[in-house]
């Protein structure tokens, strides 16, 4: 405010030098408001004005920047914790996903052998494999099986044994042990036999 006040003189001052040519001359309002070099020098900012304003807005910028700062330290903890928990329990989702699957097998550990019958126990089996394997595709884990007559992957695929075979040479002829996937990524390779050339 009293910043605002000493330009507002200083621009009526600084116009009233500059259209009068006798400094003797009074303004059209009267000699009350005639300008004389006391009143410029009273009306100019003194070094302690200037002072006090800069240390106010440094002490403003100051504040801010703080502030800023804590901000950003606020931010950076708050990051760090989630990354932490997250690496805590990366993996709550898959076990909780295999509690069923455990419940199975231990439903079937209770089976009295001398009662159940052998297609009892089988179709329990399917059935705790069944829930295994939705388990893993809910976790985006997938079987790599690829069927006969698939070109060879060396990236997905492991090679046991070259054998003859009335297909294309390099193609898969028999998958001797699934493999594995986790997002695109491989775990496990496919071992399988290849046809050889013929």
């Amino acid at each position: 405010m009293l910043q605002a006040t000493l330009m507002s003189a200083q621009e009526r001052t600084f116009h009233k030098m500059n259209t009068s040519t006798d400094p003797t001359q009074t303004s059209p309002q009267g000699p009350a408001e005639a300008v004389t070099t006391d009143d410029a020098l009273t009306m100019a900012l003194s070094p302690e004005i200037q002072l006090a304003e800069l240390q106010a807005r440094h002490s403003e910028m100051s504040d801010a920047f703080l502030r800023a700062k804590a901000e950003a330290e606020n931010i950076r903890r708050r990051a760090e914790e989630d990354m932490a928990k997250a690496r805590k329990f990366a993996i709550e989702g898959f076990a909780e996903s295999l509690l069923p699957v455990v419940d199975s097998l231990q439903a079937a550990t209770a089976i009295d052998l001398e009662k159940a019958r052998l297609e009892q126990v089988l179709e329990g089996v399917h059935a705790t494999l069944r829930l295994l394997t939705q388990a893993l595709e809910r976790n985006r884990v997938v079987a790599i099986a690829p069927p006969p007559g698939t070109r060879f992957d060396p990236h997905q695929h492991q090679a046991i044994s070259v054998v003859p075979a009335e297909q294309d040479a390099n193609t898969v002829v028999m998958v001797l042990q699934k493999g594995y996937l986790i997002a695109d990524r491989v775990l496990r390779p496919a071992l399988v036999t290849v046809a050889a050339p013929k």
